[in-house]
């Protein structure tokens, strides 16, 4: 089992924005909602924590305060941009120190979280605007999630 432990300092903060990074990347794809989607990304946090035991890794993530990071950005375009570069940095890190287990629970928790966020509003009579689903298929590849 993999901890934080396996990690340096700047390693370990590196993965737990992955998870918030991603969530902000849903909440900025489509308009309203945003106090809806914030509560259902710390909902999403509260679920993984439901699941203690099944991943030490995993739990660790979910145990840490969700925070992403606050530089500011002249677009959304490139705050996206920046936000799946991270994912796929905190992936490859995940990688090279955790089980390909532990790495796909990291890619559920990451996934869901993004779901959960996107469901948190309807939008134009849809549980998922377009553009949200968009943001997710995005995040999903940065991941390098299988059904990508």
């Amino acid at each position: 089992m993999t901890t934080k432990s396996a990690f340096t300092p700047e390693e370990w903060k590196s993965v737990l924005e992955g998870p918030p990074t991603a969530g902000l990347i849903v909440i900025t794809a489509s308009r309203g909602g945003t106090f809806r989607e914030t509560i259902a990304m710390s909902k999403a946090y509260l679920d993984a924590r439901a699941l203690h035991g099944e991943s030490e890794l995993l739990d660790e993530i979910a145990a840490a305060k969700p925070q992403a990071d606050h530089t500011r950005y002249r677009s959304f375009e490139e705050m996206k941009e920046h936000g799946l570069q991270h994912l796929r940095d905190a992936v490859a890190l995940l990688e090279g120190k955790a089980t390909p287990e532990e790495v796909d629970a990291y890619r559920r928790f990451v996934l869901a979280l993004a779901d959960k966020v996107a469901e948190a509003h309807r939008e134009h009579g849809q549980s998922v605007s377009p553009d949200e689903a968009a943001a997710i298929e995005q995040i999903s590849a940065a991941l390098g999630a299988k059904d990508s």
